[in-house]
């Protein structure tokens, strides 16, 4: 049986997630200690205890890969012969997806996306930027609402292709908001201004994917198993590939639903580690089983079935 390792990005995130994992396995709680001492972020209050910055994209974004992280290392050691064809990840996930498949190690993964979320918010913090779901229409009448966007200088990016009929744009606050009803006139279901104050994938991030160019510099490793890129729906195994199409995520689309469809013939199912966000957007992609590691149940109950 095949398998392809999928990780959750920005958005999946909820208080108490990973807590299960913490308190039933060494392993994991080892890595969430370590975690802590090599970033310098108390992890244990930000995953298990209210606070304003899980929310934060600085601290959220290695909040959710840690606890993708948990669930990998758990996983792992209850069943050390598990591998994938292939790992990818939705946005920031692809970074979850890189750590696991070697080519940095957990602890700069979690540092890198530290570092990543503090650049998109500089960047954002500039601006008013947000993102939007717009739900039925299909991705032709989207990209050319987009462009009758920015001929009239307004600055809104298809930005997330996450399933048919569902595709988040990026862009300006103001811009964003003014172009609401002209989704839903279009024949959009919903265009709803998501609870985001960065905006992801467009070309609002230049100067941090160019600052996060630098980071990744220093800690890819030369080659690694395969990861599929966000950017382009492709195979990437070298840190030369990894630094163009890592750069390139940030200011590009996320070409999730085409990622799933490039592999779905090739793996017999997909895991999603740490949250189920994916799971749902896989059964509108593909007809192949999703299996979402929550918690340690999650786990017992996949490893009785595989």
């Amino acid at each position: 049986m095949k398998t392809a390792f999928i990780f959750p990005g920005q958005g999946s995130q909820s208080l108490g997630m990973g807590k299960d994992f913490y308190e039933n396995s060494i392993k994991a709680k080892e890595l969430l200690q370590n975690a802590s001492d090599f970033c310098k972020i108390d992890f244990k209050h930000l995953l298990f205890e209210e606070n304003e910055k899980l929310n934060q994209s600085e601290f959220t974004q290695p909040a959710i890969v840690l606890n993708s992280l948990m669930a990998y290392s758990v996983l792992l050691e209850k069943k050390p012969d598990l591998s994938s064809k292939f790992a990818l990840g939705h946005s920031l996930g692809e970074f979850s997806a890189l750590a696991v498949n070697n080519a940095f190690d957990f602890l700069e993964a979690l540092s890198l996306v530290n570092k990543r979320g503090l650049f998109m918010q500089e960047d954002c913090a500039k601006v008013e930027a947000g993102m939007m779901v717009v739900l039925g229409l299909d991705d032709e009448k989207v990209e050319e609402l987009c462009q009758k966007a920015q001929k009239e200088n307004k600055q809104i990016f298809a930005a997330n292709y996450n399933c048919d009929g569902q595709i988040v744009v990026a862009g300006l606050k103001p811009d964003l908001a003014s172009y609401e009803s002209v989704f839903k006139e279009a024949g959009a279901k919903r265009a709803m201004l998501l609870n985001m104050s960065v905006a992801s994938h467009c070309p609002l991030l230049e100067n941090a994917s160019a600052k996060l160019c630098v980071e990744l510099e220093k800690v890819l490793k030369p080659n690694f198993k395969a990861v599929i890129s966000n950017a382009n729906a492709k195979i990437y195994t070298s840190k030369e590939e990894a630094l163009e199409l890592l750069k390139a995520q940030l200011i590009s689309p996320v070409l999730y639903k085409q990622s799933i469809k490039a592999c779905e013939n090739e793996v017999d199912y997909f895991i999603e580690f740490g949250a189920s966000v994916l799971k749902g957007l896989n059964k509108k992609i593909t007809s192949k089983e999703t299996y979402a590691l929550i918690n340690m149940n999650d786990i017992d109950e996949f490893l009785k079935v595989v």
